[in-house]
């Protein structure tokens, strides 16, 4: 197994926590330092690897990159950066960047020769333009964007110089800045060659470098292959989960377990392990569309038990709550240091459950029990089987099962013993593991 498929992954969107100015005044200010205080509390919480969003030079919100090799100057500066990820590897805990490469801010220097050269710039090749047309900015030339946004300018992935610029920025972050993976932004909008040079030449410098990529809609597996990424974000997952919780009904989401990671034929990611998240920088709060926040332990039991790679948003395994708005501010608010609440220690304690035990790390996932308001699923492997069973339900229930024997509640350590029933109390759940 990698490093990647062991960890319980923590999300922090950096400009956003440490507190930064929506548009950079390119005021030299060292924020990034006050993340060394998180380093501890996240270690004890069972967190392996710390997942940045955008860290480097750019207009506002991060991802309309100006440098790539710079840090936001917003958050410090790269001898910041270095001190803070070693700090995190001191610790034994992973970092991850988030890599921009589907397009630029138009302060980018690039850009802004052809702005200033139009068809004599070096760089006119470097994007998708037409110097017969114009755009909202009136720079009379149109160039593509990304999804209608004219901020920011799409890159020629296709453009060797464009590829090289981009590897030569990949090596930086890892011979300099510590990175040990990327989350590739936008990755279902990249050029497949792209993806796959960019496979080839990270994976010859490091074998478990971690590639992860944004995927929104349609199938995983167009990127997460051997030949691209090594994992994918799972959003069916992420809404079917608060959905489920919702409409009291787990058939929607063990629908989506069943479909993706079965053991059929035809089970669509049986096998991978894709980046399981309640939330991040670009959704709603779990707290804010859960429609009963009594639910938030049982949403964090089933990303903690479900296949796949556990990704934590900070702030949300201690209730903040949050919704999306013109700059997403809602969902991306500063925060001095982790709380300590009843939530978090739950979730600290369920992060603890899926790192300590291998058959929810890389475990065949099974359908046991289902009704609409409680449901019972295994995650099992040669060294362990074991049952997440929940019940949502304002009424206690007895699921039969086909079982008799010992079980271990994982979560307070209490044997149990099972014949041919399982009871839950209202809001109950349970991660038992069966007796050999």
């Amino acid at each position: 197994m990698n490093w990647f498929d062991e960890k319980v992954f923590y999300q922090i969107y950096p400009l956003g926590a440490a507190g930064a100015p929506f548009e950079n005044d390119h005021q030299l200010t060292h924020r990034l330092n006050q993340f060394e205080a998180w380093i501890k509390p996240l270690k004890e919480r069972g967190i392996g690897a710390i997942l940045f969003n955008p860290l480097f030079e750019s207009i506002t919100h991060g991802y309309d990159t100006t440098d790539y090799r710079k840090v936001d100057s917003r958050l410090g500066d790269n001898e910041d950066l270095k001190k803070l990820v070693e700090k995190i590897h001191d610790n034994d805990m992973k970092v991850v960047y988030d890599a921009v490469f589907n397009h630029v801010g138009r302060e980018f220097p690039p850009f802004q020769d052809v702005l200033k050269n139009r068809e004599n710039s070096k760089y006119k090749d470097w994007f998708f333009i037409d110097f017969n047309g114009n755009n909202g900015f009136d720079d009379h030339l149109y160039y593509e964007n990304w999804e209608g946004n004219e901020p920011l300018v799409r890159l020629n992935l296709k453009n060797p110089e464009v590829i090289q610029y981009h590897l030569d920025s990949v090596d930086f972050w890892m011979d300099e800045l510590g990175a040990d993976g990327l989350r590739l932004d936008v990755a279902y909008c990249l050029d497949h060659d792209f993806m796959k040079a960019l496979h080839q030449h990270v994976k010859a410098k490091n074998p478990e470098f971690f590639l992860l990529g944004e995927m929104v809609h349609g199938d995983y597996n167009t990127i997460a292959n051997p030949e691209m990424l090594d994992s994918a974000t799972n959003y069916e997952c992420q809404k079917g989960i608060y959905s489920s919780l919702n409409s009291k009904n787990f058939y929607e989401i063990l629908y989506s377990f069943n479909r993706q990671f079965g053991k059929e034929n035809w089970c669509l990611y049986t096998g991978k392990n894709l980046l399981s998240f309640l939330d991040n920088h670009d959704v709603n709060r779990i707290a804010s569309v859960l429609e009963n926040k009594d639910l938030l332990p049982a949403a964090y039991t089933i990303l903690m038990t479900m296949p796949g790679i556990p990704c934590i948003y900070y702030g949300s395994e201690w209730g903040i709550e949050g919704m999306k708005n013109q700059n997403d501010t809602e969902i991306r608010p500063e925060v001095e240091i982790p709380v300590t609440n009843e939530l978090s220690e739950i979730v600290a304690k369920l992060a603890k459950i899926h790192t300590g035990n291998s058959a929810l790390r890389n475990g065949d996932y099974t359908q046991i029990a289902i009704n609409n308001p409680w449901c019972i699923y295994q995650r099992s492997n040669d060294e362990q089987t074991i049952w997440t069973c929940i019940n949502i339900d304002k009424n206690p229930v007895d699921i039969p099962v086909n079982y008799q024997g010992q079980t271990k509640n994982l979560f307070d350590d209490q044997i149990e013993e099972v014949n041919g029933q399982i009871h839950l109390e209202p809001g109950d759940f349970k991660i038992l593991e069966l007796s050999a």
